[in-house]
């Protein structure tokens, strides 16, 4: 069985390492080294850093369309198979027709609900208590492939977005493996349409979408906060400094107006829209995180403090 895997971040690497356990990848397609942070320094994605550490063959190319000589690199495989784990990129018709069993894809989310770059952040931002994985024979579009099946979890009402991918990723896996198995044993599989009328989009989240509204209810912020850890991080204002919130806990102990910062023997309670919330790791700018009894300690001199 001749694999090419495409994949980039941490999601894709549980994947990659159990397809080149059991079968030996040909080759890895990951996308091109971006630069990260103030100093603009390279950092390999984990896809990449796990070829160049096993010595395994890898291209990252720059574009998919009319890149004739990505497109031969495949051709030379002669792939039966292209497994494809959060490459970031939609496939051209020339690569989708190029293997023999067609290039399978593994979506973080149970389809056609979550299509996109961020399933696993807005099913935890929309409050859903159960996601899975879904691998699917890839077409044209976005994550719009027919099924070929989908696995379920549930969601903790303690994940965020990091624990979740950690968790999806193992699944995904075991799933792939098991998949690739079956089309060795059977030569072919089954796979049926999506229902697009139940489709729900999941567009990568950004930085000024995490800016916390203190009008909205304990849980829907909660959620807000689960769902950008560990990025981008969901975030408040207290004066003119900008305050990044990791985690928060439901309390309703006390009636508070939104944003009103209040200390109850040591537990940080910030008031809601409706309800309330302990916030318990929390960061200042440019310092290390801290618990919520930390910062408390650090603006205790602050009259009447409010989040905006």
């Amino acid at each position: 069985m001749k694999i090419i895997f495409m994949g980039t971040p941490s999601f894709a690497l549980k994947t990659l390492e159990a397809l080149n356990r059991k079968y030996n990848v040909e080759l890895i397609v990951t996308q091109s080294d971006k630069p990260v942070g103030r100093k603009k320094e390279i950092i390999f994605s984990p896809v990449k850093k796990f070829a160049v550490d096993n010595n395994l063959k890898f291209l990252q190319p720059e574009k998919l369309k009319n890149n004739n000589k990505f497109t031969e690199a495949l051709k030379m495989v002669n792939p039966d198979i292209i497994c494809v784990a959060a490459y970031g990129k939609i496939l051209t018709k020339e690569i989708l027709d190029l293997p023999k069993y067609g290039c399978i894809n593994l979506h973080a989310s149970l389809l056609p609900k979550y299509r996109g770059a961020a399933p696993i952040n807005w099913a935890i931002i929309n409050g859903e208590k159960e996601t899975g994985v879904t691998i699917m024979k890839m077409d044209s579009g976005m994550d719009t492939g027919n099924i070929i099946s989908r696995h379920k979890i549930k969601i903790q009402n303690n994940d965020d977005a990091l624990s979740l991918d950690k968790k999806l990723s193992e699944l995904g896996a075991k799933k792939i493996i098991e998949f690739v198995d079956n089309v060795i044993l059977h030569k072919s599989y089954k796979h049926r349409k999506q229902n697009d009328l139940k489709s729900i989009l999941a567009p990568k989240i950004n930085k000024k979408d995490a800016l916390i509204n203190w009008q909205e209810d304990a849980n829907t912020i909660r959620n807000l906060i689960r769902g950008y850890n560990p990025w981008p991080i969901a975030f408040t204002n207290l004066g003119n400094q900008t305050i990044k919130i990791f985690k928060a806990e439901i309390d309703n102990s006390l009636t508070l107006s939104s944003g009103k910062i209040e200390n109850r023997d040591g537990r940080l309670i910030v008031g809601c829209g409706k309800g309330n919330l302990e916030i318990t790791q929390i960061q200042k700018s440019g310092q290390k995180k801290i618990s919520g009894k930390e910062f408390l300690n650090g603006i205790y001199n602050l009259a009447n403090p409010f989040f905006t």
